[in-house]
């Protein structure tokens, strides 16, 4: 019940009102979704990003670990999708935005705190949930992008424009310094910071304003699978990974828990940002942080019995 509260209070009330104020701010001023979408793309994200990694602290042994635990997580779970989205016959557009509602999960704004209410604010809990949000960062800026621009640009076009976004030269630069111990020179770390703080805002902002200028009608049998698949599926191929690899103790409780938070912003954002199915991929985040108020909590009682 704890959690339940927890989640209700500090996730998805929160979220809601920033989504509603989002709405509000569309419905008076009929604000433009592509420079809001721009601005998260080209800053706040990237910044998000280095202050993360910059101020992580996590061993080799861990990084490798998680790393062997997210690929094996991952190839299963696109696999499942795959092979679902091809018994349902969805179109090529649909492909994409489902598969992405489902890879792409919110790894950091919900993740990290959720991450440090449940395991008590461990600093062994957070390190493995920054490495997934590393990846989870890292993938729909590349994968995300290519599958979106592929059948549309050439393979050089489409490399052309993953390699002009900030947020993949963060992560290496982020990661160098910080094993290196180089001083971010404060000029520059304190207006980084007040950018990654306003990453979450402006994000729900955008998603609110996605809601706020569609015309509602509910894609209710693809939301629907969208959600079982993130929700139920994901959570349980987490038990089935760290049972195969015989990962035990936090580090077991804490991959199976970053695989069963709600769809990522990420995957609103890329369909904005290439048009593609927006309305349905802003339909499954919002239908996915509700649902999660109840299956998070089940998801917690159950990694008691690991």
């Amino acid at each position: 019940m704890n959690y339940f509260a927890y989640i209700l209070i500090n996730n998805i009330v929160p979220i809601c009102i920033m989504i509603a104020v989002g709405v509000t701010m569309y419905r008076a001023f009929q604000l433009d979704i592509r420079t809001l979408s721009k601005l998260n793309f080209y800053v706040f994200s990237p910044a998000l990003v280095f202050v993360k990694l910059y101020e992580s602290e996590m061993s080799l042994s861990i990084l490798m670990q998680v790393l062997l635990f997210f690929v094996i997580f991952f190839s299963l779970l696109f696999a499942t999708i795959e092979v679902i989205i091809r018994i349902q016959k969805l179109q090529r557009g649909m492909r994409i935005a489902m598969r992405n509602s489902v890879i792409f999960y919110n790894s950091a704004n919900y993740a990290l705190p959720l991450n440090q209410t449940v395991f008590g604010g461990n600093a062994y809990t957070l390190a493995i949930q920054i490495v997934i949000m590393i990846m989870q960062t890292l993938i729909p800026n590349t994968y995300g992008i290519y599958t979106l621009n592929a059948h549309k640009a050439s393979w050089k076009a489409t490399m052309k424009t993953i390699l002009s976004l900030p947020v993949i030269y963060a992560i290496p630069i982020a990661l160098l310094l910080r094993y290196y111990h180089v001083p971010v020179p404060s000029s520059i770390n304190i207006p980084l910071n007040y950018i990654a703080n306003a990453f979450m805002a402006t994000a729900l902002l955008t998603l609110g304003v996605q809601l706020g200028a569609m015309k509602w009608t509910f894609q209710f049998s693809n939301v629907l699978l969208s959600n079982m698949l993130r929700l139920a599926i994901g959570p349980l191929l987490g038990f089935l990974v760290v049972w195969m690899l015989g990962i035990e103790g936090l580090t077991a409780k804490a991959l199976v828990l970053s695989c069963a938070v709600p769809t990522s912003l990420s995957s609103v954002l890329l369909a904005i940002e290439y048009e593609n199915e927006a309305e349905f991929s802003s339909q499954a985040v919002f239908t996915s942080t509700l649902f999660s108020m109840f299956t998070i909590p089940i998801v917690i009682y159950l990694l008691d019995f690991m």
